[in-house]
């Protein structure tokens, strides 16, 4: 009898511990070189630049940075922000992945500045909403993104280099007082991030140098990342995984490979990016990597080490995959990751069907999981997953939310200082391993960012139409979730779904837009008075898109035209959307664009490329497209 077949029976789950009375603490291996963290990630780098200035530091295409190279200018952009800009002030980075935004790194922890990535688009709204709360001195990015608040004081053009495929012609610093009352950075912070905040705010998470020092330490260790390695800079900027990527590279020798913002969501241009830039480690969102894992492994890659998180992974690489990949757990507030699971072809459950574990904490970490006094649990019992160790964040810059989030440890514990509360349920088994359950929290994963409903709500409330607004998140058979907007609008105002989703680009990162917009005459209420928030969210499983009736397909629709609209209205949850319709103003991210992309390469073999979809005006544009390259593909050659 298998072991699955004992535990249904049983009624026990599988990973369950029914006798095990160990407790589920777990300390990860000593830092293999304690007092090196003390010379931080700034420190390893200028060591490499000393060692090897020649090396290629940089590699965006055609265009190639040495260490030397990029010193050079990091040293002018430190030049031209001293002065105006020092130690502990916090500055907003609105630069993509790009030599700009490596150079502009390095000359921020250079001058002691506090590096805040924004992203390269990050919405005027959004930024002067953050400048409101925290104190940031100044804002670097192209002129056309700065807010008109920033414009309106000192600005002086950067020396850095407008080469590269994501990078902007020109890159300005705009200088502006700090806002009276607004937050600003402990002096030992290297960088901060920012996160989804309850209050519909985004809130700012700090984290020493130490602490990324640590976690670069453990990654070299355990992917043997040196010179004449490439590690991508995959990932959002805006994302904090982005500093793992950036400062690994710099402070091994290793040279950094920017990637074209139209690999990031197209599985088969990823792959042979992966080639083409001879990737040997990779750092990436799952939501990016799981529908590689589908397909059969690309062969001839140099990828040795493939680092993947920010969601829950649901599957494990098949026998075929060639490197390392590692399902990697990890907050803000613990510096980018926490645990890992390896997974290797050689794995003797290589063939699992099962969702790997989120695995044992890396080096310097400390994992327990609790109940909700704190009370360690027994291994194999459900629990908050609370962390403590080197890698801890200095914490918030919000001292009341520091003190709620970083506490006491428990007793068994007390040697550490705090343990920040991540709201994670998981459950130790008896090997070690962590499987991580799900929230305890409203907080919900949206292509690997942590978005607070209270942060979309709130967004959706600035419109002058709208009176309350009640975010959800309904999951699909496959258990991705998306988020639903259920809106009630203010008394004799009819807002329009599209009118509102354009007015909250301006406030939210892209992950965090809904793809559906309900407009609803009044909300569900439980028995306490309160918005009967399960209801709403099975009326939005059941019935995506209620509230609006489906739209009729025209009778001259081409079957591309049928196919592209039916899938984009499955993808969306939005029956209502027409041939006529774009696909991103209709709520299409470069997550559904992916799908999209994946759903009609199945159905058709043709294959789309994420920028040859995401420029056309119109989704029959995009039939168009594809039943054009369908026909050349069926066009003998000569």
């Amino acid at each position: 009898m298998t072991q699955q077949l004992r535990n249904r029976q049983s009624g026990e789950r599988p990973g369950d511990v029914r006798s095990g009375t160990a407790p589920s603490i777990l300390r990860g291996a000593p830092l293999a070189e304690p007092a090196a963290a003390g010379r931080g990630v700034l420190a390893r780098y200028e060591e490499w630049v000393r060692r090897s200035p020649q090396a290629p530091a940089v590699i965006d295409g055609e265009h190639r940075w040495s260490y030397a190279r990029l010193d050079e200018a990091a040293d002018a952009v430190a030049a031209t922000l001293t002065g105006r800009v020092g130690p502990g002030d916090i500055v907003g980075v609105c630069l993509d992945r790009s030599a700009a935004l490596v150079v502009t790194a390095i000359a921020l922890a250079r001058i002691g500045a506090v590096y805040l990535p924004l992203g390269p688009r990050p919405g005027e709204r959004r930024i002067a909403a953050v400048a409101e709360d925290i104190g940031v001195a100044c804002l670097i990015g192209a002129p056309d993104v700065l807010t008109k608040h920033h414009q309106a004081d000192e600005m002086v053009e950067l020396p850095v280099s407008g080469k590269g495929a994501n990078a902007a012609s020109s890159v300005v610093a705009a200088f502006t007082p700090v806002t009276p009352g607004a937050r600003t950075a402990p002096v030992e912070a290297l960088y901060a991030v920012l996160t989804s905040g309850s209050t519909g705010r985004p809130k700012a998470v700090t984290v020493a140098g130490a602490a990324l020092a640590a976690l670069v330490d453990w990654y070299r260790e355990e992917t043997g990342l040196a010179p004449g390695d490439r590690q991508s800079l995959l990932i959002g900027v805006a994302f904090d995984p982005h500093l793992l990527e950036l400062w690994s590279g710099l402070t091994c020798g290793a040279a950094l490979i920017p990637a074209p913002d139209e690999v990031r969501w197209d599985p088969a241009a990823l792959t042979d990016w992966w080639r083409a830039a001879e990737v040997t480690a990779c750092v990436a969102a799952t939501p990016m990597i799981e529908p590689l894992l589908d397909r059969p492994w690309p062969p001839e890659l140099k990828l040795r080490h493939l680092m993947v998180g920010g969601d829950r992974m649901r599957r494990r690489p098949g026998p075929d995959v060639t490197a390392t990949v590692y399902n990697a757990y990890g907050p803000a507030e613990a510096t980018v990751v926490t645990t890992t699971h390896a997974m290797r072809a050689s794995d003797p459950d290589v063939g699992s069907d099962e969702a790997p574990p989120i695995g044992t904490p890396i080096a310097g970490a400390t994992v327990a999981v609790t109940d909700a006094e704190g009370r360690v649990l027994a291994r194999g019992e459900d629990g908050e997953l609370r962390i403590g160790g080197t890698c801890l964040a200095l914490g918030y810059l919000d001292p009341e939310l520091t003190a709620r989030r970083f506490t006491v440890p428990p007793a068994e514990l007390a040697g550490l200082e705090r343990m920040y509360r991540t709201g994670d349920r998981v459950r130790m088994l008896d090997d070690d391993r962590l499987v991580f359950l799900g929230r305890l929290d409203d907080q919900v994963k949206i292509s690997g960012v942590r978005i607070e409903p209270a942060e979309v709500e709130a967004a959706f409330e600035q419109h002058p139409a709208v009176r309350s607004a009640v975010v959800t998140a309904p999951r699909d058979a496959r258990g991705r979730a998306r988020l639903v907007a259920h809106v009630l609008p203010v008394p004799g105002t009819t807002p329009g779904a599209d009118d509102l989703l354009a007015g909250v680009r301006a406030w939210l990162p892209e992950q965090a837009v809904p793809s559906t917009v309900r407009i609803v005459d009044d909300f569900p209420l439980d028995a306490n008075g309160k918005v009967d928030r399960p209801a709403l969210l099975k009326q939005a499983e059941q019935e995506p898109g209620a509230g609006t009736a489906e739209t009729a397909v025209p009778t001259d629709a081409t079957p591309d035209e049928r196919l592209v609209l039916a899938t984009v209205r499955d993808l969306l949850g939005r029956p209502e959307t027409t041939l006529d319709d774009n696909f991103s103003d209709a709520g299409g991210t470069s997550l559904l664009a992916a799908r999209l992309l994946e759903a009609l390469e199945k159905a058709t073999r043709v294959r789309l490329r994420a920028p040859e979809l995401l420029r056309q005006p119109d989704l029959r544009a995009i039939a168009a497209v594809l039943d054009k390259r369908r026909a050349a593909a069926r066009t003998p050659g000569p």
